[in-house]
């Protein structure tokens, strides 16, 4: 009898009400669980205990599931858009949208929005804000939180992650073609340039079939893709002569770019004061179109935009700033070893530049314009040693010091693992050719 009371008790008419009783209950639970939507607060998953009952009527307690009382919304704001459509987007009333936008400190955070900036919103049942937060172009994260009598915006730096991203190119007719093919930001494509800017003139060197392959940072907040970063590694292929390059930085130092081998790369001069544009006109005797007369042309000729920047070539001191008759505005820097560099027709100089100003390779000097004897926008540049001019296109550049043999070991456990992608994506380019 007493083994039979299980199954008696299922048999219980009693038993049976309250047992489709309590699965009513749960299901119920289950059911609003199924239909709420949006965002729960964290906390314990709701438990239906089922406990023992001495006196054969089990009871059954449940823990109600509370509502769905938060949503989120995230929208990306577009091109042409005005904050009150990407307000609206988020599914914020028309109402506290307009709340938003009245506040001054509200206003002042929104500036920030460019295309391509994504925003989320945190809202209640009834519609209400919660927060606002989008990522700033500083890499700040700005929040707007509703408070009593209005809204207040605070901003604090964003936790980013980097995670490296390896990608690779052809040329077929230029370099930012390839790299907007391959996936590649600009930003990346500049430093891929300014790297191998020692051994490759961009504006001359380039030929269709070049290749290259690209290691470089990818900065994410929260999962989602921010910016990208610097360029770890790289490897170009330019007629049939290979490039490689490896960041590398000690601890508190300086960092630069190196061969695997520890060969620095970067040379005490660039061969091109642009980062592009094309040679409109080269170091050889040439008819000048304003003397018209045959005269040999001791520079080369850049044709690029008005504005265009014109970066110093090598580190320097500013010997000249200012205006030189044909030259229009000129900047001349003096470098070691007698040699100088001339910057001519600018539109206009850097900020606070003047003589004795000291200028590092890289930092932009001027801007592109058509001042004194030009016909057209373009910058024209020299190269002279001892007062004398060379062509700078094809003058034997220096290269900065290479790795230390006491910093040897160093570098090559830094940078081991860099050289060892730029192998792995070369080797799945060729498995695909073959």
């Amino acid at each position: 009898m007493t083994e039979d009371k299980p199954r008696i008790l299922a048999q219980s008419p009693l038993h049976r009400r309250r047992l489709r009783f309590g699965m009513g209950v749960a299901a119920a639970s289950f059911f609003a669980v199924v239909t709420a939507f949006g965002t729960v607060p964290e906390a314990p998953l709701p438990l239906v205990l089922l406990p023992i009952d001495r006196a054969l009527s089990p009871r059954i307690e449940t823990i109600a599931i509370p509502a769905a009382a938060e949503y989120l919304h995230e929208d990306r704001f577009q091109r042409g858009d005005t904050l009150a459509s990407m307000l609206t987007r988020l599914g914020i009333e028309e109402l506290e949208s307009q709340r938003l936008l009245g506040s001054k400190q509200v206003s002042a955070q929104l500036r920030w929005l460019r295309p391509g900036t994504t925003m989320q919103a945190r809202t209640s049942e009834d519609g209400s804000v919660l927060d606002l937060s989008f990522l700033s172009p500083k890499d700040r994260l700005v929040v707007i939180r509703p408070e009593e009598g209005g809204y207040s915006a605070s901003e604090r730096p964003a936790e980013l992650t980097a995670t490296a991203q390896m990608k690779s190119g052809e040329i077929r007719s230029s370099l930012f073609a390839a790299t907007d093919n391959a996936n590649i930001p600009d930003a990346v494509a500049i430093q891929l340039a300014d790297v191998f800017a020692g051994d490759i003139d961009f504006h001359r060197d380039l030929r269709k079939g070049d290749g290259f392959t690209a290691v470089y940072e990818m900065l994410t907040h929260q999962g989602r893709q921010v910016r990208s970063g610097r360029l770890l590694a790289a490897e170009f292929i330019n007629q049939q002569r290979t490039y490689r390059a490896v960041w590398f930085q000690e601890a508190g130092g300086k960092g630069g770019y190196y061969t695997p081998d520890g060969k620095n790369l970067r040379k005490a001069f660039l061969r091109s004061p642009l980062e592009f544009s094309r040679v409109t006109s080269g170091f050889a005797l040439r008819f000048h179109p304003i003397l018209q007369q045959w005269r040999a042309h001791k520079g080369v000729d850049y044709g690029a935009p008005t504005g265009t920047q014109v970066k110093a070539t090598g580190d320097g001191v500013v010997d000249f700033a200012g205006r030189q008759s044909g030259y229009g505005n000129l900047v001349v820097l003096r470098h070691g070893n007698g040699m100088s560099t001339w910057y001519a027709h600018l539109s206009s100089f850097a900020n606070g530049l003047k003589t004795g100003t000291r200028v590092a390779q890289g930092e932009v000097v001027g801007r592109v314009g058509q001042t004194g004897w030009a016909t057209g926008p373009h910058l024209h540049y020299e190269f002279r040693v001892n007062n004398e001019h060379r062509n700078p296109l094809t003058i034997a550049l220096p290269a900065a010091e290479p790795i230390t043999t006491d910093r040897m070991t160093a570098f090559r456990a830094a940078t081991v693992q860099l050289a060892e992608r730029l192998d792995l994506l070369r080797g799945t380019n060729l498995a695909l050719l073959e």
